[in-house]
């Protein structure tokens, strides 16, 4: 039923009471409409078929809107909003290879760190030293891709003439695919944030450069520098992740005419007719969040409990798991909420109680809420949970 408050889906169970009604006006108050009757029977099967062309009806109505639709319904209305789903990327890098000097090293030469393979992107011939350096891209989509300098050192097809590998930088660039809570999320920001020169509007720009993972911006509109050193009519934009050519680009096409970006990176950029501009903005102070849970399991407690609530830990507050994947988690300014990291436990079967003490640098712990500064982010790790079972 629609009306002014919306649709209302009728149930099985209001569907057969109408049928009923309806029988036993047609043929009597005395007609036989129990489960083993041949009416009962089938007005039940009726309305059993009716229900479900109520609940698509149901669906089709919540797919018009971003907070109910589901699956590819949600992401057809991110053009509405001036956004698409973000795909998975690949990751991105160099890597320093040694071997007899004067050899080409094909293309597709594969290494790793042990978990994720990469290969190069192009030929190289290693110089007279026995050296070269060449890009690689990850063999595979997303976050996991994205590896600091140093760890990448395994030949995964080994060669007589290639001694050995490293990376000099990290790997960046790479990510998953944006989950739909994630895309409602962004949608939420675009509608605030649509045109250019608005706090909202920046900060939108600032989440759609790649690899930036949460974004705070913070204006001082007033005449006289304030208490952080802002100067005059400034704007400072803190962001986690991302790389600073394409974030201070962001910045530019996005402020307003007239405002000076502050902050403690420094970045040129070219506007349409060739001449340089100064950007700066702020690399968000990342707040370790160490985390002691004590869980008390039952029988159906899952034999990967441990590394499951771990990892819902880790995607409430954010940050980088096991398998080295990056989870957003909470944005910048965010407080760490007790409750909601205790209310994990109903993401994994088999937990009684569960008991969760929170630290930012591993000696002093609280059961309360950690309170992160506008310029902070909260961020954990595998490493950073410690977990202990109880029977």
């Amino acid at each position: 039923m629609l009306d002014e408050k919306g649709f209302k889906r009728k149930r099985f169970a209001d569907l057969f009471e109408e049928m009923e009604a309806k029988s036993k006006e047609a043929y009597g108050e005395k007609i036989n409409t129990s489960e083993r009757s041949p009416l009962g029977i089938i007005l039940r099967l009726f309305a059993w078929f009716l229900s479900k062309l109520w609940q698509v009806t149901e669906d089709v109505y919540n797919s018009a809107y971003p907070h109910t639709a589901q699956g590819a319904s949600l992401f057809r209305l991110g053009p509405y909003s001036g956004i698409k789903r973000l795909l998975a990327e690949y990751a991105i890098g160099l890597i320093a290879i040694t071997g007899t000097p004067g050899y080409t090293v094909e293309k597709g030469f594969r290494v790793s760190d042990k978990k994720v393979v990469f290969e190069t992107t192009e030929p190289i011939t290693l110089g007279v030293n026995g050296t070269g350096t060449v890009a690689i891209r990850a063999v595979e989509t997303g976050a996991s891709g994205n590896k600091p300098a140093g760890v990448i050192t395994t030949i995964v097809n080994p060669n007589g003439n290639i001694t050995s590998v490293t990376n000099p930088i990290p790997t960046t660039k790479g990510r998953n695919l944006e989950t739909p809570l994630e895309f409602r999320e962004r949608f939420s920001i675009s509608s605030e944030g649509r045109g250019k020169a608005t706090v909202p509007a920046i900060r939108k720009a600032m989440l759609e450069v790649t690899g930036v993972r949460a974004a705070a911006v913070v204006e001082n509109y007033k005449n006289v520098t304030d208490s952080e050193g802002r100067p005059p009519k400034s704007i400072e934009v803190y962001v986690l992740g991302g790389d600073p050519k394409e974030i201070a680009q962001a910045i530019f096409e996005n402020k307003a005419g007239g405002i000076e970006p502050y902050g403690n990176q420094t970045e040129t950029v070219k506007d349409d007719a060739g001449f340089e501009h100064t950007v700066r903005f702020s690399y968000a102070i990342e707040v370790p969040i160490h985390l002691r849970m004590t869980v008390v399991r039952s029988t159906s407690f899952p034999s990967n409990g441990v590394s499951l609530l771990k990892t819902a830990a880790i995607k409430y507050i954010g940050g980088e798991d096991e398998d080295g994947i990056i989870y957003t988690g909470l944005n910048l300014g965010m407080t760490v909420i007790h409750s909601a990291l205790v209310a994990v436990r109903t993401e994994v079967e088999g937990i009684a109680d569960l008991i969760v003490e929170l630290s930012k640098d591993g000696t002093t712990w609280t059961k309360g809420n950690i309170a992160i500064a506008p310029h902070e982010v909260a961020q954990t790790s595998f490493d950073k949970i410690s977990v202990v079972i109880q029977s």
